[in-house]
């Protein structure tokens, strides 16, 4: 199945498929919170990961709709009938197929493969959420309801496409020459360089993207990036 489980710290795992599109699994006291499930094949890898690593899945948040962060979604739910499924309000819906506009939102074209779903979330995030140690950043502009996570123990961030670290640190605000791939699909490019902004400004201990390896100590790379995206 080409998943690989690598280990980044004792509270945080990365899933990788194909060496290109990631999900994470964040350890819990009652379990793992599973973030993102990568493109539809992935969830028999996905349970026995978890299992590898010690613990069950008993959540699983999806950042946002593109099909490579939840095209395993529906085969876990099967499979984990007990998880908890988690995701914003505005990606939930686009999943439902509603792809209507929000009062005041930016209008723009909706990029990327929208996986619609024929499945219900048991809750909905948004910024300033909690999700078990995760704390729930709002991070639009790749979609329109994308969100970010920040483990509060020790400042890891779980920027769902906000970022990229393949070839190098990269924002979604555009293409990036050596993986353009995120730019490509992106909703707003000026929501999410502002995205981006808002994130750095976190000072994350590591990053930890939808694509590419975790990076430690990112702050000059975001710095970086922010600057070739402006």
């Amino acid at each position: 199945m080409g998943l690989k489980a690598t280990p980044i710290t004792d509270d945080l795992v990365q899933l990788t498929r194909f060496g290109l599109v990631n999900a994470y699994l964040v350890r819990e006291e009652d379990g793992f919170t599973l973030v993102d499930t990568m493109i539809s094949g992935s969830a028999d890898g996905i349970v026995d990961a978890a299992s590898g690593a010690g613990g069950g899945i008993v959540r699983i948040v999806v950042t946002h709709a593109h099909s490579d962060h939840v095209g395993a979604l529906a085969a876990l739910a099967d499979r984990l009938p007990d998880a908890e499924l988690i995701a914003s309000q505005r990606e939930a819906r686009l999943m439902a197929g509603d792809r209507s506009p929000e009062p005041g939102e930016a209008e723009a074209r909706l990029k990327g493969g929208i996986k619609k779903l024929d499945l219900s979330f048991d809750r909905t995030v948004g910024d300033g959420g909690q999700i078990g140690s995760l704390r729930v950043v709002a991070a639009p502009g790749h979609t329109p309801g994308q969100i970010a996570l920040l483990d509060s123990r020790d400042q890891s961030l779980l920027a769902a496409d906000a970022y990229s670290t393949l070839g190098g640190v990269a924002t979604s605000a555009g293409p990036y020459i050596r993986f353009p791939l995120p730019g490509l699909a992106t909703w707003h490019r000026p929501t999410a360089l502002e995205t981006a902004r808002k994130l750095r400004a976190l000072e994350p201990s590591l990053l930890a993207a939808g694509h590419g390896p975790v990076r430690r100590d990112p702050v000059q790379a975001m710095d970086e990036a922010i600057a070739r995206s402006a």
